[in-house]
C-alpha cells in the first residue's frame, strides 16, 4: 500500500465519524436549502400533532358508546323508542288504555255492588226520573226513559269497540292472506286476485254495505227460525254488521301487504331460503310476513276508528245495533230526536257525542304514532 492510499484512508475514516456524529434530526431553517437536511439525509420531517382537548377524549367515548348502544338496539326496540318520544301518541295509548280498564270494571262494579246502586245505574232500567241533568247521582244525567246515561255509554262502547276489533280481525287475516299471496306468487294469480279488490274498491264502501244489511235483513225477518225470538234477531243483527262492514275493511291492507311483498320477495334473504329449499309457505310464514308487520300494525291502529264510525253512522241510520242494545250511534240518535224548539237536552249529544270523537282521535293518534315508530327513515 503505497503512501496516497494512507492518505485517503484517514480521510475515508474521518468522513464516516463525522456522518455518525451527524445529528438525526437537523435543525431546519427557511433559507436556501438549509432546511432540506432531514430529506437529504433521508429522514421524514416531523410534523407536531396537536394535542387533544380534555373534553374532546370524553365526547368521542360518549359517541362511541352511543353508536355501540343504537347497533345492538333491535328494530323493535328502536320503534318502542320512537314510539315514546311521540307525546300525543302515548297520551292516546293511555287513555285508550283507561277506556278499556272502564269497560271491564264497571259491570263487575254493578255486579259486586249489588243495591241501590246497581239498580240506578243499571242500562236497562226504567225509571221516573226522566231527563234528569247531569248530577251526583246520574253523572251523565238520564234520558227519555230515565235510564243512566253513563251507564249507557260504557255499555255501548263494548259493542262499537267490538264491531272495530273485529273488522281490523278480518282485514288482518283476510287482507294479509290475499295480499300476500298475490305479491308472492305473482303472475296471473296476482292479476285475479288483484282485480277483485279492483271491482269491490269501486263501489261505493258505505252504500255497498247498507244494501248489503238491507238484503240480509229482510231475508233474516222472512227466516222461520227466527221468527219468534227477538232477542236472536237483535244479536244476528249485530252479526249481519260485523260481516258487512268485515266486507270491505280487508281491501286496502291486500293492497299494502301485495306491495310489501313484491318488493321483499326478490331480496337476498328470500332468495338464500329459496335455495336452500324453503317452499312458498315457509318463506311467507317465516321471512315475508314478519318483515311487514310494522306495516300491517299500523293500518290495523288505524282501521279500528274508520269502522267505528262506519257502526256509528249505520246506528244512526237505524241500519245497525238495534233497541234496547245500545251503541255510541244509537245513544246520538235518541239524542238528535229529543231536540225540541222548546227545550234541548244537551247531555244526550254532548256527552256519547264527546266519547265517541275523543275514542276516533285516541286511535288516529295512535295509529300516526305507530306509523313514524316503525317507519325506518325517521329519526
Amino acid at each position: 500500500m503505497n503512501d496516497s492510499d494512507k492518505s485517503r484512508k484517514p480521510s475515508a475514516e474521518g468522513s464516516q465519524a463525522h456522518r455518525d456524529a451527524a445529528p438525526i434530526f437537523p435543525l431546519s431553517s427557511t433559507k436556501g436549502g438549509e432546511g432540506r437536511g432531514e430529506e437529504a439525509q433521508g429522514f421524514p420531517a416531523q410534523i407536531p400533532s396537536p394535542q387533544p382537548s380534555p373534553r374532546s377524549g370524553g365526547e368521542r367515548e360518549t359517541g362511541a358508546v352511543s353508536r355501540c348502544t343504537q347497533v345492538s338496539l333491535t328494530p323493535g326496540q328502536r320503534a318502542w323508542q320512537r314510539f315514546r318520544r311521540n307525546r300525543a301518541a302515548v297520551v292516546s295509548a293511555w287513555y285508550l288504555v283507561f277506556l278499556l280498564l272502564a269497560l271491564v270494571a264497571w259491570p263487575i262494579v254493578l255486579k259486586v255492588s249489588g243495591g241501590t246502586f246497581a239498580q240506578i245505574h243499571d242500562p236497562n232500567q226504567l225509571s221516573d226520573a226522566a231527563f234528569a241533568p247531569p248530577g251526583a247521582q246520574h253523572w251523565f244525567g238520564t234520558d227519555v226513559h230515565g235510564r243512566d246515561v253513563f251507564s249507557r255509554i260504557l255499555f255501548g262502547a263494548q259493542i262499537s269497540l267490538l264491531v272495530g276489533i273485529v273488522g281490523a280481525g278480518v282485514s288482518l287475516v283476510i287482507g294479509v292472506l290475499w295480499g300476500a299471496i298475490a305479491g308472492y306468487v305473482g303472475g296471473r294469480v296476482d292479476s285475479a286476485l288483484m282485480r277483485v279488490v279492483d271491482v269491490l274498491y269501486s263501489l261505493p264502501t258505505i252504500i255497498f254495505v247498507i244494501v248489503l244489511l238491507t238484503t240480509l235483513g229482510e231475508l233474516l225477518k222472512q227466516s222461520h227460525f227466527v221468527e219468534n225470538s227477538p232477542a236472536l234477531t237483535r244479536q244476528l243483527r249485530v252479526v249481519l254488521l260485523f260481516v258487512g262492514l268485515g266486507a270491505v275493511s280487508w281491501l286496502t291492507m291486500a293492497r299494502i301487504v301485495r306491495g310489501q311483498v313484491l318488493s321483499l320477495r326478490t331480496r337476498a334473504f328470500v332468495e338464500a331460503s329459496r335455495a336452500l329449499g324453503g317452499g312458498p309457505v315457509r318463506i311467507l310464514a317465516r321471512h315475508i310476513i314478519p318483515n311487514v308487520f310494522g306495516v300491517v300494525i299500523t293500518y290495523l291502529a288505524l282501521t279500528v276508528p274508520a269502522i267505528v264510525l262506519y257502526e256509528s253512522f249505520l246506528s244512526y241510520l237505524g241500519l245497525g245495533v238495534q233497541p234496547p242494545m245500545a251503541s255510541w250511534g244509537t245513544l246520538i240518535a235518541e239524542g238528535v230526536s229529543q231536540i225540541n224548539p222548546i227545550r234541548i237536552y244537551w247531555w244526550l249529544i254532548a256527552f256519547p257525542g264527546g266519547v265517541l270523537v275523543t275514542t276516533l282521535l285516541a286511535l288516529n293518534f295512535l295509529g300516526d304514532g305507530l306509523r313514524d315508530a316503525w317507519d325506518v327513515k325517521s329519526k
